[in-house]
């Protein structure tokens, strides 16, 4: 059975609901394996066949943790996941274009595929008090990262990608 990996940082709980939303949806589909970027590795990487890289965007770029994901793991892992399907979704205050542009350069680099548009949610949180607020993401995202998840989850066992 094909193996789903979405990887998530998430300080305010935005992007965590998210990516759960996502897995649980998945786990209807195939294997999957919901784990913090903080927590994941270059093994985890090779033991998927795809992936969902879920981030919150600080300050126009994805969140440290996440970058500290990639750091880890970019070359461990280079040239020995090259056509594997990804997806991504970034939770931000205002765009998160930024975020959605620095994981499909790592994306690129890796020569991974990916199997449709970033899904941004958007929580509008401007001030410091509402950016470092915990989040509450609205049933209609978490709507849209369900199908997310359990999209990329039968296209693995549908062998689709």
């Amino acid at each position: 059975m094909p193996k789903l990996l979405i990887v998530f940082h998430s300080r305010t709980n935005g992007t965590r609901q998210m990516a759960e939303a996502a897995a649980a949806a998945a786990r209807e589909e195939t294997e999957t394996v919901l784990k913090e970027a903080i927590d994941a590795g270059p093994d985890d990487l090779l033991e998927a066949d795809g992936y969902i890289f879920a981030a919150p965007e600080n300050l126009a770029a994805i969140a440290g943790v996440m970058k500290d994901f990639y750091d880890r793991c970019y070359y461990p892992v280079l040239g020995r996941i090259e056509g594997r399907p990804y997806a991504q979704m970034v939770c931000a205050g205002s765009d998160g274009e930024n975020a959605a542009r620095q994981t499909a350069r790592i994306a690129t680099g890796w020569r991974l595929k990916e199997a449709q548009a970033p899904i941004m949610v958007c929580t509008h949180a401007q001030t410091p008090e509402e950016i470092l607020a915990e989040k509450t993401i609205g049933d209609e995202d978490l709507a849209r990262c369900r199908e997310l998840g359990k999209a990329m989850a039968a296209g693995l066992a549908m062998g689709v990608f």
